[in-house]
């Protein structure tokens, strides 16, 4: 008797897992739609479970057919591509500096990625905002003027 409790409880639904898989090859930068992933009874542990938690998000690495999607490999879309001119902004209390800078690297919102400064050549860092500037941080000489 307790042989089968035991079977009965390993067959029951609520017990199986279902883990997202990809229905064609999804390529790093693609972003994931919801006809490319779909449901396969299996459990695997990091991968994702839902089609909400994964339908927007860009895939960092090549996703082959069949294959768990794991939430590792993703990340917020690109908003920003490497080698494209960026608007630029310092604050500090009042001051507010506006400049443009050439992107060292693909970023999405919120990502802090390295720019050049066009007119001055130098190396800042920055995270991306929602208006898709780049909030410069961390230097009291932000836009590498003087040096």
């Amino acid at each position: 008797m307790k042989w089968v409790m035991l079977i009965v409880l390993l067959w029951s639904p609520a017990l199986q897992a279902e883990t997202l898989v990809a229905t064609r090859l999804i390529r790093a930068t693609e972003v994931i739609g919801s006809g490319d992933v779909m449901l396969h009874e299996a459990h695997v542990p990091g991968a994702a479970t839902r089609a909400e938690q994964v339908v927007g998000l860009e895939a960092r690495v090549a996703i082959y057919p069949g294959r768990p999607v794991r939430l590792s490999d993703l990340g917020p879309a690109a908003v920003v591509e490497r080698n494209e001119t960026v608007r630029m902004v310092y604050r500090q209390g009042t001051l507010t500096i506006l400049s443009e800078g050439r992107a060292l690297e693909r970023a999405g919102l919120g990502d802090s990625l390295n720019v050049m400064n066009l007119a001055s050549r130098q190396t800042v860092q920055g995270i991306v905002n929602s208006t898709g500037l780049v909030e410069v941080f961390g230097s009291s000489d932000p836009f590498g003027r003087g040096q």
